[in-house]
């Protein structure tokens, strides 16, 4: 009987947490067809012209992912065209710091929307680059990464 309950509690658990958990990709080229369907028969919905956008992964269908991107877009694309994430957005005014502290140095300040390509990251912060800057930025108010 105990094993029967452990077995459903772990079955719960698991199920509960591969939902919960988002996915995160990255466009890998700087033009990308967004489909109406999972095929190359399907027709082109919109296409993006923005190398390293983060989008949020919400289906797939063989070679194909369904995403959603930050203004809930949403369409498919073949896998050859993404990558695992690299970048984020900031959906708010950002301070860029020299290091992981909002009492570090302030290096530069990122308006909402601006384009990050995350070097590493740590619990609260990440290391990111953009234009000529680097430095790190709070997770607060970032599209593109699991909190």
């Amino acid at each position: 009987m105990k094993k029967k309950i452990y077995t459903l509690f772990f079955l719960i658990f698991f199920i509960s947490y591969s939902a919960s958990a988002e996915i995160f990709l990255s466009l890998k080229k700087n033009k990308v067809n967004v489909r109406y369907g999972p095929s190359f028969d399907s027709d082109v919905k919109y296409v993006y012209k923005k190398i390293n956008l983060p989008l949020k992964q919400i289906d797939k269908k063989e070679n194909f992912r369904r995403i959603i991107d930050m203004k809930n877009n949403s369409g498919w694309i073949h896998v050859s065209q993404l990558k695992n994430n690299n970048s984020v957005i900031s959906t708010d005014l950002k301070i860029l710091f020299k290091r992981p502290s909002s009492f570090a140095k302030p290096i530069a300040q990122l308006k909402k929307g601006r384009l990050l390509i995350i070097k590493e990251c740590k619990k609260k912060w990440c290391n990111v680059e953009t234009g000529k800057f680097t430095g790190w930025v709070d997770k607060e108010n970032l599209w593109g990464i699991s909190k």
